[in-house]
């Protein structure tokens, strides 16, 4: 895995798109996660009761959680997910973790986050890439600067250099938790 802080200079270098958790995934997150648990929803209270939860990235609409809203703490298998509908088989790579997710249907990601959500100057992520078959190909750390989007089009840009990446999921450092998924741009 290779280590880089980006260059604050460079512009822009392509237009790739995070992708939320698709809504057919998250009609059945909502009644069972992808453990096999019941869905618990909870009102997010500032307070952190019952979960800490507000300020923390949404991964049905890309946006932090507000007090007051109704979501739910799910275990979700994005790549397990990805697979079924490619006929991929990913095997030890199969990962499931937390994600936060509205416990009804919110419409989605509506752009207001920008085009990379979750990554304020200073945040840590991983982009893991994975070919045809759901195997981890290569990855890259990012301490994310303030040009946030340039330095994510530059990561982005750099790992479908690659033909034979298919995907990258950018996951948070400190926990491991999925955060977006990038498909490669055609």
């Amino acid at each position: 895995m290779t280590t880089h802080t980006a260059d604050r200079t460079r512009p822009p270098t392509t237009g790739h798109t995070a992708h939320a958790i698709p809504e057919t995934a998250l009609e059945e997150l909502r009644v069972t996660d992808d453990a096999g648990r019941p869905t618990e929803p909870f009102t997010a209270r500032e307070d952190g009761v019952p979960q800490d939860c507000v300020g923390a990235l949404l991964r049905c609409c890309l946006r932090d959680a507000r007090a007051g809203e109704r979501v739910a703490l799910v275990s979700y298998a994005p790549l397990r997910r990805w697979a079924a509908g490619t006929g991929a088989e990913p095997g030890a790579y199969d990962e499931q973790g937390p994600v936060f997710v509205h416990a009804g249907a919110c419409g989605g990601p509506d752009g207001a986050a920008g085009r990379y959500p979750a990554t304020g100057a200073g945040a840590l992520r991983v982009l893991r890439r994975y070919n045809a078959q759901g195997q981890i190909i290569g990855g890259r750390y990012l301490e994310v600067p303030e040009a946030a989007e340039a330095a994510f089009d530059a990561a982005l840009g750099e790992a479908f250099a690659d033909p034979r990446t298919a995907l990258v999921h950018v996951r948070a450092v400190e926990y491991g938790c999925f955060q977006f998924e990038v498909r490669p741009e055609r």
